[in-house]
């Protein structure tokens, strides 16, 4: 009963997660299901704390981000890069949907794809209407480009951490890794969205809108960002943990802005979406509990043989079948599943990367595939827009395989 239970109770959370009854958040269902497993004995509660512990660096980066997000945010900072956009794309509509992506990739890159969906996206809605032109197609490059440009840094994707753990490459190892499979999946994703999107492109755009140049909250902000940046991929490179120095620069840059205008820190606290904490806690829980049920050990079993049989094959088939699962569960916990395979089988680098792959890209089939597009979504209700499964989907369904094939053939180049 007790492996039953369990099992119920992870499809009960993941289909909270994505349908969300009665508009409650999600946090709210990873935590009521880790109150569960432990209540009714499924999950001793000193193993419901060692999962919760081992997330640890995971919520420091993410503070980090959080904090620094909403620092750039108020500064205007995203705003101003919108702006310049506009103006830099001299009326044309494809060069605007073009720097738009490309901003997408720099913002991911270094501070995360969730700061791409909650914070860049409002500013292209913005520049948008500035241009005049039809907002949605330069919304979904939001969308899109936060998982696709998710992995070309460690610190790109909290997903990255959860699959690594301790366990995370030094930055030139990354990169010797990475570098490839990353040009290859933001190529492809940008391909299939100026494809998909082509007939809402056409025309021109105002070649110039007025706005606002950055005041010093704004440089500083922006000083900030470059800073933790520089910072995050030194820490990198040289192997040690991202999360403390990133919680602990945030928190740094908090303070900082408010001595600077003589204002509180709680503003900027309010408006940080605290929730993402407990729910990345609760899914490691409920992963923890899973575990238990001996699931794993079949699923690493499989990956073991394949292994055996061909590597290339095994990483590949382990790449896309986490793909397709980070839609049916969301892509945190997916990676947790990944990473408990991959320390059961000692997958070798290959296979790992592959997994990750498969964890970072596969989001772009579905709204309901990442923490970054559910923010992105609830971004563009609050802008009074929206965009269905439906119309996700029918762009997803080719962008998500398109890049995840190429960045998966291009790591299986490396050795």
């Amino acid at each position: 009963m007790n492996d039953a239970g369990t099992l119920a109770v992870a499809a009960l959370v993941a289909a909270g997660i994505v349908v969300r009854p009665f508009r409650l958040p999600e946090a709210v269902w990873a935590v009521a299901a880790a109150f569960l497993l432990v209540a009714f004995g499924w999950l001793p509660i000193r193993d419901a704390l060692h999962a919760v512990a081992l997330g640890s660096d995971v919520y420091l980066f993410l503070t980090g981000m959080m904090l620094l997000s909403e620092v750039a945010r108020r500064g205007g900072v995203f705003e101003w890069i919108a702006t310049h956009a506009v103006n830099a794309a001299r009326g044309s509509t494809l060069r605007l949907f073009a720097l738009i992506y490309g901003a997408g990739v720099v913002v991911t890159a270094i501070m995360s794809n969730d700061a791409t969906a909650v914070v860049l996206t409002p500013a292209v809605f913005a520049a948008a209407g500035k241009a005049g032109v039809k907002p949605l197609p330069l919304l979904f490059v939001c969308a899109f480009v936060a998982n696709a440009a998710s992995f070309v840094f460690p610190i790109s994707n909290p997903a990255n951490l959860v699959v690594y753990g301790a366990a995370m490459p030094a930055l030139p190892i990354w990169l010797e890794r990475f570098a490839l499979p990353s040009l290859a999946a933001i190529a492809a994703t940008y391909a299939v969205l100026l494809w998909t999107q082509r007939a809402a492109l056409r025309g021109a755009c105002r070649p110039q809108v007025g706005g606002d140049a950055l005041d010093a909250n704004g440089r500083f902000a922006l000083t900030a960002i470059a800073v933790t940046a520089a910072v995050l991929l030194i820490v990198s490179g040289l192997g040690l943990s991202l999360g403390l120095p990133a919680a602990v620069l945030g928190a740094i840059a908090v303070v900082a802005t408010s001595v600077r205008g003589r204002v509180s820190v709680w503003p900027v606290l309010e408006n940080v979406p605290w929730s993402i904490l407990p729910l990345v806690a609760g899914l490691f829980v409920l992963v923890e509990a899973v575990r238990r049920t001996g699931a794993f050990g079949w699923l690493a079993a499989l990956v073991a043989h394949a292994a055996a049989s061909s590597q290339p094959l095994a990483a590949a088939a382990s790449g896309a079948a986490i793909a397709l699962g980070s839609n049916a569960i969301n892509n945190l916990p997916a990676g947790l599943i990944a990473r408990t395979i991959v320390q059961m089988t000692h997958a070798v680098p290959r296979v790992t990367d592959a997994m990750l792959i498969g964890v970072d890209l596969g989001p772009n089939l579905s709204i309901a595939g990442s923490l970054a597009t559910i923010l992105w979504l609830a971004a563009i209700r609050r802008e009074g827009q929206n965009a269905g499964f439906g119309s996700f989907i029918r762009i997803g369904i080719v962008a998500m395989p398109s890049a995840l094939l190429l960045a998966l053939a291009a790591r299986l180049l490396l050795p």
